[in-house]
């Protein structure tokens, strides 16, 4: 498994049914199989990821404050990748718990 451990990560690409967008970033920590993330971005107040890896997967629960003033949260499901030159790509498969929807985003390493 590729380790997240102090990577900062930006929005690639997002679901017309995701929060987060291009400005949000992510700053991952990882000890042994748990990763913790904070992130951050336009439409996004404070939000925080909690999960662990297994395998080439990272499987977490998110719940974020929005810009709205609303709380929301669900589970994931994510590839992580190593991109040719080594920056690393996460690609969610998000449902929400909250919220109707489910969709896609992508996170790309900031080097």
């Amino acid at each position: 498994m590729i380790s997240l451990d102090g990577k900062v990560m930006t929005v690639s690409s997002t679901d017309t049914k995701g929060v987060v967008s291009p400005g949000t970033q992510l700053y991952f920590t990882q000890k042994g199989q748990r990763v913790l993330a904070r992130y951050y971005g336009p439409s996004v107040k404070n939000g925080c990821l909690v999960g662990e890896t297994n395998g080439p997967q990272l499987v977490f629960r998110y719940t974020q404050l929005e810009a709205s003033g609303e709380i929301h949260g669900g589970r994931s499901i994510c590839d992580v990748q190593q991109r040719p030159g080594g920056a690393v790509r996460v690609i969610e498969h998000f449902t929400w718990r909250t919220r109707s929807g489910s969709g896609i985003n992508i996170f790309d390493e900031v080097r």
